[in-house]
């Protein structure tokens, strides 16, 4: 992917923001309760490597990611806190796994039984696992105590091989008010839990919403996504116990400026027509840089004042309607403060009928990150 640095188009996180936010939720836990930053999806769009040193100056003593890549990343960059793969493996990359210590997430018993075989035969120091419980989510993990118990037994039985470091669970509606499903899932989660006699290093079940408003069920450690980056999980429909601060910014320029006059079109598809002579800005992000196609009417920030998207948002290109002429190279906020008005990305989420997780982990490659504080 080529990144557009000589483009005025960026994505700005601020550091501080992201301390901050672990600060917060560190002051909330037992001494015993560690965090795992999660910073899988590149930091959820905020950049994986920088993200880990933020959250790692912060005091976190771990991290989640999806993919085995991910961990690599973090292991070439020189990381070397504990790393734990939420997603499921490939057993033929378990050595890989041992030889970098990162840890492997488990649904299945087969798997423990050729990770064994393959670990065996290179003679590596045991590979930690933590056993994934599908409480509700149906996703990934065991659902019954008979084959949970078994991969444990499994793991007790080979322990030069394999390490049970640790179990656990995701809710589905954590950052629901309606918390009836949740109720049920940790129900069957320590109805699970009632077959393990000696429990592993790492009992976790809290990602950010389960730690926020469920917090006595938090366990040993929390899997902190996305209150680090300072987004509600509920999208706003719970309110936060404590405040959160967004680290995350899309900025631009206007690149033209041009009146036109009433009857013209805009963009594809001719679906703006001027009712009057306007100024139309040109702004250098579109779909291909993650800002949806369907924005049109969605508004922007420029010198402090909202300037609808006029016209489809085309492949690397929008329109704004300005409130008067302006000189080309001001600044335009997508996501982000401009004097006293902001917009968040809920905001964006909410016009384009999603959630901001995907806003902000859309984004393309191509657009750089920078980064203050």
């Amino acid at each position: 992917m080529v990144v557009g640095y000589h483009r005025p188009t960026q994505i700005v996180v601020d550091r501080a923001a992201i301390k901050a936010n672990i600060t917060a939720e560190k002051k909330t836990l037992t001494d015993e309760t560690v965090i795992f930053a999660v910073v899988k999806a590149d930091a959820y769009g905020h950049g994986l490597i920088e993200v880990a040193k933020v959250a790692k100056d912060a005091g976190v003593k771990g991290f989640c990611v999806a993919i085995i890549d991910e961990a690599l990343a973090l292991r070439e960059a020189g990381f070397v806190e504990p790393i734990l793969i939420l997603g499921l493996t490939k057993v033929e990359y378990a050595p890989l796994l041992a030889k970098n210590k990162i840890s492997a997430t488990v649904s299945e018993l087969s798997w423990l039984q050729e990770a064994n075989r393959l670990l065996s035969e290179e003679k590596l120091a045991p590979l930690a696992v933590h056993l994934a419980l599908d409480t509700g989510m149906g996703r990934i993990g065991f659902r019954e105590s008979e084959p949970f118990l078994g991969a444990i037994n499994f793991l007790g039985s080979h322990q030069n091989t394999l390490n049970f470091e640790g179990v656990f669970t995701h809710f589905a509606t954590a950052d629901s008010s309606n918390d009836a499903y949740f109720k049920k899932q940790m129900s069957k989660f320590n109805e699970l839990m009632s077959v393990v006699s000696d429990r592993p290093r790492y009992v976790h079940v809290s990602n950010s919403a389960t730690s926020l408003w469920h917090s006595a069920c938090n366990g040993n450690m929390i899997r902190m996504g996305i209150s680090m980056y300072g987004l509600n999980p509920s999208g706003g429909e719970l309110k936060l116990p404590y405040a959160l601060k967004p680290a995350f910014g899309l900025t631009s320029e206007l690149s033209y400026v041009k009146e036109i006059h009433a009857g013209d079109s805009v963009g594809y598809g001719i679906t703006y027509q001027a009712r009057e002579n306007e100024w139309v800005g040109t702004v250098p992000i579109g779909y291909a840089d993650g800002m949806p196609r369907k924005m049109q009417g969605f508004k922007l920030l420029v010198d402090g004042q909202f300037c609808e998207i006029i016209g489809r948002v085309c492949m690397d290109q929008l329109m704004i309607r300005l409130p008067h002429e302006m000189p080309n190279d001001t600044k335009v906020t997508l996501i982000g403060q401009d004097g006293d008005e902001m917009i968040t990305a809920q905001d964006v989420a909410t016009y384009a009928e999603t959630i901001h997780y995907e806003m902000i982990c859309a984004l393309s490659g191509r657009v750089p990150h920078i980064y203050l504080n």
